[in-house]
C-alpha cells in the first residue's frame, strides 16, 4: 500500500525537474516530506520495539532496553 503523502511528494519532485516549484509548492513539499520522515520513522521504531531477536542456538539476544518498551507497553509478559 502506498503512503498517503508519497503520490503527491512525486508528483512535485517530477514538476521540480521539468518547470521548477513555486514558493507554495516548495512550502508543501517541505511540509509534505516532513510528515512522511515523522510517519515513518513511528512505524520503524513500533517495529524495532516489538521485535524478539534470537541466536542460532535458540537464546534470547533481544537487547535489554527493548525488552524493558516491550514489558512497559505489554508485549511481553517475562
Amino acid at each position: 500500500m502506498e503512503n498517503k503523502y508519497l503520490k503527491r511528494i512525486n508528483e512535485l519532485a517530477r514538476k521540480a525537474k521539468e518547470n521548477g516549484l513555486n514558493a507554495d509548492e516548495q512550502a508543501e513539499q517541505k511540509q509534505l516530506r516532513q510528515a512522511y520522515m515523522k510517519e515513518f520513522r513511528e512505524g520503524l521504531r513500533q517495529q524495532i520495539e516489538q521485535t524478539q531477536i534470537f541466536d542460532k542456538k535458540g537464546r534470547e539476544t533481544t537487547p535489554k532496553k527493548v525488552q524493558q518498551i516491550q514489558r512497559k507497553n505489554g508485549w511481553r509478559q517475562d
